[in-house]
C-alpha cells in the first residue's frame, strides 16, 4: 500500500473530526445565547459589579466590611452575570462565589409574579421539625456547573457560570427576586461573602439602585429577625434590617 494510500483517509478523517467539533462549538454558542436570552433585562456584568462595588465600600451593611461576590440569574435560572467587590477574585472567599449564585437562583426559583420571596425568608420554615424542613436537599447546586472553567474567569463577563444553571437552595439571607419596573418578575439576584444579614442588607440596596424592586402592591420579602425567624447576626442588624423598608423603600407598587 502507497503511504498516500494511508494519508488521504487520515486527512479525510481528521477533516470530519474538525467539522464535528466546529459544529459541536457553535451548538454549544447557540445554546449558551439561547440561555442567556432573558438576560437582557438584567443589569449587565459592569453594572453588577459597579453597584456591587458602591454598596459594599459605601455604607454601613452590619458585617464585618468583608468583599462580596454577587451574581444575578434569569427567570429560567440561568446565570446572567458574576461580580466581585474587591480589587482581584482572591479578596472575596472563593466559595462564595457558588454562594451567590445559589442565593439569586432561590430567590427566583421560589418567587412568584404576586408571590416574592427572599431566600432568608426561607430559614425558619425549612429548621428541623418544620413545614419544609429539608428543602434545600432537593434542589442542590450543580458542581459540574460550578467549578468548571478557568479561575482566572471569576467575576469577569467570561465567568464560566454565565449562561448555565447552577441550581442551589440557600435558606439564609442574600438572595431576591428582582421584578422590573412594570412589576414583572424577571430573575434573582444574590450577594454572599459577610454575614447572613448584611448580605441581606447588601442585596436590597442593589435591588433598589437597579430600580428592580417594583415588588407586586403590598408585598415585602424583608426578613424578620428573632427567635422562630432568621437568626439575628449582631453589628447592628437589629436595626438594619428592619429599616431597610423606609431606608430603601420599594419601588412604586404596579
Amino acid at each position: 500500500m502507497k503511504i498516500s494510500d494511508r494519508i488521504i483517509p487520515l486527512a479525510s478523517a481528521i477533516g470530519w473530526l474538525g467539522a464535528a467539533s466546529l459544529l459541536s462549538s457553535c451548538t454549544k454558542d447557540a445554546q449558551a445565547q439561547e440561555n442567556t436570552a432573558g438576560c437582557g433585562e438584567l443589569p449587565n456584568q459592569a453594572v453588577l459589579a459597579e453597584v456591587l462595588k458602591a454598596v459594599v465600600h459605601g455604607d454601613t451593611n452590619g458585617g464585618a466590611g468583608n468583599e462580596m461576590w454577587g451574581a444575578t440569574v434569569n427567570r429560567n435560572g440561568f446565570v446572567c452575570s458574576v461580580a466581585f467587590s474587591g480589587d482581584e477574585r482572591g479578596d472575596q472567599f472563593p466559595g462564595s462565589r457558588t454562594i451567590a449564585a445559589a442565593k439569586a437562583n432561590t430567590a427566583n426559583a421560589f418567587s412568584l409574579p404576586d408571590a416574592p420571596l427572599s431566600s432568608g425568608n426561607l430559614y425558619a420554615a425549612t429548621q428541623p421539625g418544620a413545614a419544609i424542613f429539608g428543602l434545600e436537599n432537593g434542589n442542590p447546586v450543580d458542581t459540574a456547573v460550578a467549578f468548571q472553567g478557568d479561575p482566572l474567569l471569576f467575576g469577569t463577563p467570561s465567568d464560566p457560570l454565565v449562561g448555565k444553571k447552577i441550581g442551589g437552595t440557600i435558606v439564609f439571607g442574600g438572595g431576591l427576586p428582582l421584578y422590573d419596573t412594570s412589576g414583572k418578575l424577571i430573575g434573582g439576584v444574590g450577594v454572599s461573602g459577610d454575614s447572613s444579614c448584611a448580605d441581606h442588607i447588601i442585596a436590597w440596596e442593589m435591588r433598589s439602585k437597579f430600580n428592580m424592586d417594583n415588588l407586586p402592591a403590598g408585598k415585602s420579602d424583608n426578613i424578620t429577625l428573632g427567635a422562630g425567624a432568621h437568626p439575628d447576626c449582631g453589628a447592628g442588624s437589629t436595626a438594619l434590617v428592619p429599616a431597610l423598608p423606609t431606608s430603601y423603600p420599594l419601588g412604586p407598587m404596579p
